[in-house]
């Protein structure tokens, strides 16, 4: 890239990398092309799966770093388009710009694994983590964002970004505590996922058929990076079980990382057909509307555990289902 530069250019990265990777790019062409007079600059994407478009046509803030003002200013002009006068444009020297995303990802993360064990706790003291969670999300301090309980965060961004961030305090010499606690929880969150179906089934999943509703990190994408289910699925088929899933965009990549003798089914039906046991691992639209009494009368068993707390007790218990969910 260094030889093909023309003066003052600016070279621009939106990716997520390591602090003081600007830096070192900058070096590098440096010393390609020393006589090249040229900028560098950092600008994070904010992207969500399943939302990237009007993430990036309505963005909460557009962050900028940069060494000059003629960078800054070039860069704003390239949002100009899209009309964000209500959106904030930080501008921050390139560290700063590098760390925002790798923080903010954490914190994200951090949001979920307290939620996470406070649905332990809630549990233990007979709360409602649904009560909590609103109560703590009213704050406007807090926000309602990220505080619902689940098994745990997964996908492209959060696993990676806070090692990530641990690692790079660890080369600064920095404390990362929290952060390694986050990524201690997210895994016992995931471990507690397989204790709770086991305790469900009566202490053993050996020779038990489970159905399970949903295999991606999350809906609306059919990404299975570091998705709970990955944890969840091979842990069950270690000690026995039947393992019929459904999802409706991630079987092809399941298929890939799941234990072989995972079934796959293409409708809801034939998943919990004769099933002792259905577990809602991801909140996909297609399994919020369930006709419940049908699902009793299709299922060997009773036993309906919901570990995206999109039911409400009551409702499934009327359809003759052992209810389990988290945290209430």
């Amino acid at each position: 890239m260094a030889q093909f530069l023309k003066e003052n250019a600016i070279v621009i990265n939106k990716s997520t990398v390591p602090v003081g990777t600007a830096r070192q790019v900058r070096r590098i062409i440096e010393k390609e092309n020393p006589d090249l007079k040229f900028n560098i600059a950092s600008n994070p994407e904010f992207l969500r799966e399943g939302s990237a478009i009007e993430d990036f046509m309505r963005p909460d803030r557009v962050v900028i770093g940069v060494e000059n003002e003629y960078s800054r200013k070039k860069i704003s002009e390239l949002y100009r388009p899209l009309n964000l006068s209500e959106t904030p444009i930080l501008s921050t020297d390139l560290e700063s710009a590098e760390l925002i995303k790798y923080a903010s990802n954490a914190f994200l993360a951090t949001k979920i694994s307290f939620i996470n064990e406070m649905s332990l706790l809630c549990e233990k003291t007979g709360a409602d983590i649904h009560a909590v969670s609103k109560g703590m999300g009213l704050d406007t301090r807090i926000g309602n964002k990220f505080l619902n309980p689940g098994p745990g965060y997964g996908g492209s961004c959060f696993p990676k970004d806070t090692l990530a961030l641990v690692r790079i305090a660890q080369e600064f010499e920095a404390s990362s505590r929290i952060v390694e606690s986050v990524i201690e929880v997210n895994a016992s969150q995931k471990a507690r996922m397989v204790a709770k179906i086991r305790d469900a089934l009566g202490g053993s999943e050996n020779d038990k058929k489970i159905g399970i509703l949903g295999l991606t990190f999350k809906p609306e994408t059919d990404d299975m990076r570091d998705s709970p289910s990955l944890t969840i699925l091979p842990a069950l088929v270690d000690k026995g079980a039947t393992i019929i899933a459904h999802d409706p965009q991630g079987i092809d990549e399941a298929k890939t990382l799941l234990p072989p003798e995972i079934i796959y089914k293409e409708n809801i039906d034939e998943t919990i057909e004769g099933v002792d046991a259905l577990v809602l691992m991801t909140e996909w639209n297609q399994y919020r509307g369930l006709d419940l009494d049908h699902v009793k009368s299709v299922m060997r068993g009773n036993i309906f555990i919901d570990l995206r707390n999109v039911y409400e007790r009551d409702i499934v218990e009327k359809a003759d289902l052992e209810y389990f969910c988290i945290g209430r």
